[in-house]
């Protein structure tokens, strides 16, 4: 019986391998690919970008439409974007749009490494100097700053030289900052063509060949299916802080909200607002490069934040933290030749802020814990008071202070209807002495 059961179940599952044989699969026709990045270059936008690149890649698409509008970014990712376009069998056409948007510094050179680079009217491209906190690096007798500028004028011109693009433009792009219109970029030979919109675009592709990893392409848009693809929310929340300027905005609000809620206890939404934003802008960090000397610095100054909580300095951890806050932000993302670096105008009202924040904390904490305390036991010390009941040399006598009557003993004796000062507190009796004119 056993054996006839094995038969219908191995029979069974050969009909069912049959039946699968002829179920059509569904193949992923080859289609348009489009992509919209904006804001700054940095790692999220990278991970956007390559994930859709190897998609377009593995599906065969036709091209990959990259729809651009950055004021630039790092240069890390730049070319790790670059390295992409550089390796794909698919044809990357990198569209600056709609009107008023911009490609500048590493968006240009994203712009000339495309197989096809279109600039939409009304737009612009260029300005990739290297710039960082101090406002630039290609200063004149600086040996980093012409290190710099060398390493990305070269890749600039190598990037022109590839497409058959103007090197002459590339390289004055970053050593001279210029940057130009859409009509004056097609003059100089920067781009393709200008498009109106995505429509013209198309009909402009449509059977044009270029040159990528797999030999000549003949582009084909023509009736062909066009595919949006938008970033995961793991890629927006990586695109949105994966900044240096947003990177240290979550810093110096997390250090802000612990710090308060540390000096005030009970507030709970500064604590709480403060630790999120600290896991934030340490993940932003182990997302960019960061100096490790300015990160100790920055670690110091939180060292120095704390103990100033516990420890009695006058503000002095306070200031000492605030100096090391200032050098390691200075240092922590200063590196112009990847592109990592905070914009001055970023930097100063938000590190003058907290600045005034913690040294108005510690004003407040130093007044509060020096002000005379006004209950309990320490609060009677000082205060004056009348004898009720003599007062004899070791002899208990009654005093009444603070509208209560006490028990109060004193080094002599002192006479009822006297008037008195507390100088102790022994439990729940008072040590006093005459009060001054009335000796």
């Amino acid at each position: 019986m056993m054996s006839g059961f094995l038969k219908i179940g191995v029979m069974r599952m050969i009909a069912l391998l049959v039946c699968m044989a002829f179920v059509p699969v569904r193949v992923e026709s080859a289609g348009i690919r489009t992509m919209s990045l904006t804001g700054s270059v940095n790692p999220g936008s990278a991970a956007y970008f390559l994930r859709v690149l190897n998609e377009a890649n593995r599906s065969g698409d036709e091209l990959l439409l990259v729809e651009l509008d950055t004021p630039g970014g790092l240069v890390a990712s730049l070319r790790q974007m670059v390295q992409g376009v550089m390796a794909s069998r698919v044809p990357v056409v990198v569209y600056v749009a709609p009107s008023g948007a911009q490609a500048a510094s590493a968006g240009a050179l994203l712009l000339l490494s495309a197989n096809v680079a279109v600039m939409a009217p009304g737009t612009e491209t260029g300005a990739a100097h290297p710039v960082d906190i101090s406002g630039g690096v290609g200063e004149k007798g600086s040996v980093m700053g012409k290190k710099i500028e060398n390493d990305l004028a070269a890749f600039a011109r190598s990037l022109a030289q590839k497409r058959g693009r103007s090197p002459q433009w590339a390289e004055q792009a970053v050593r001279e900052s210029i940057a130009s219109s859409a009509s004056e970029a097609l003059a100089a030979g920067v781009i393709d063509t200008v498009a109106a919109n995505r429509k013209a675009l198309l009909a402009f592709l449509d059977g044009r060949t270029v040159t990528t990893t797999a030999g000549a392409v003949t582009i084909r848009t023509s009736g062909v299916t066009v595919r949006d693809a938008s970033p995961t929310f793991r890629e927006q929340v990586m695109m949105t802080i994966a900044d240096p300027n947003i990177a240290y905005f979550l810093l110096l609000l997390g250090i802000a909200g612990l710090y308060f809620e540390l000096t005030t206890p009970g507030a709970v939404l500064p604590g709480v607002t403060g630790a999120i934003a600290l896991v934030l802008g340490a993940w932003a960090m182990q997302l960019l490069s960061v100096n490790v000397t300015g990160l100790l610095l920055i670690l110091l100054a939180i060292l120095f934040f704390g103990l100033e909580i516990f420890v009695v300095s006058s503000g002095a951890l306070a200031i000492a933290g605030l100096v090391a806050l200032f050098i390691g932000s200075v240092m922590v993302f200063n590196q112009p030749e990847i592109g990592l670096s905070i914009d001055w105008w970023v930097f100063l009202p938000l590190f003058l802020s907290f600045s005034a924040g913690v040294l108005l904390l510690v004003f407040v904490v130093l007044r509060t814990t020096r002000k005379k305390a006004l209950s309990g036991s320490e609060g009677m010390v000082g205060e004056t008071g009348t004898v009720e009941r003599a007062i004899g040399d070791g002899k208990i006598g009654k005093v009444f202070v603070h509208g209560e009557l006490w028990d109060a003993t004193a080094n002599g004796s002192i006479p009822a209807g006297s008037r008195v000062m507390v100088t102790g507190v022994d439990g729940m009796m008072l040590k006093v002495k005459p009060k001054p004119n009335e000796e």
